[in-house]
């Protein structure tokens, strides 16, 4: 009855919610808003502890790969799949700008945001924000993994590039 998705209930099913439960609307949106925190602690966690495991063992265990699965479900595979292939950049120019591209399996390059957790790809649009049916997109996921393992490429361009680059963003 409620859309839920990672522990988030959309505003109108909050509300929905708010009346069905006799409870105030703040209070509702109070909480899923305290779910949603837990979750991206939880991811930051997951993170960190590639981080961990990647910079001992230069591998990540099945036991992790697998806490993985269960957490980012289906994005996972494909967002090592383009570590693996060095698909992910770290671009910066020499007035200090930077960003994150990752070329996507087709070779399209996708601008990624890790702070927002924002990638100019359609699935992120249609997946991430239309359809809350994910957390992050594979390009997002990968990003952060690759950060996490050190497996970011550099790639210095010139600040025309990199301007051109945030002007197309979709």
């Amino acid at each position: 009855m409620y859309k839920v998705v990672y522990g988030f209930i959309c505003h109108n099913c909050q509300l929905l919610l708010a009346q069905r439960v006799r409870l105030p609307y703040e209070q509702v949106n109070q909480t899923t808003s305290q779910a949603a925190k837990k979750i991206e602690d939880t991811a930051d966690q997951l993170i960190g502890e590639v981080k961990r495991s990647y910079s001992v063992n230069k591998q990540l265990s099945d036991d992790l790969l697998n806490t993985l699965s269960f957490f980012f479900q289906s994005p996972l595979l494909p967002a090592l799949e383009l570590i693996e292939k060095s698909s992910v950049y770290h671009v910066t120019s020499p007035s200090g700008r930077s960003l994150y591209q990752v070329i996507g399996a087709s070779g399209t390059p996708y601008t990624c945001f890790p702070g927002l957790k924002y990638c100019s790809c359609p699935a992120y649009q249609f997946s991430v924000l239309r359809k809350d049916t994910h957390m992050l997109c594979k390009h997002v996921l990968a990003l952060r993994l690759a950060e996490a393992m050190d497996k970011l490429k550099p790639l210095s361009v010139s600040d025309t590039e990199i301007a051109s680059m945030i002007t197309d963003i979709d």
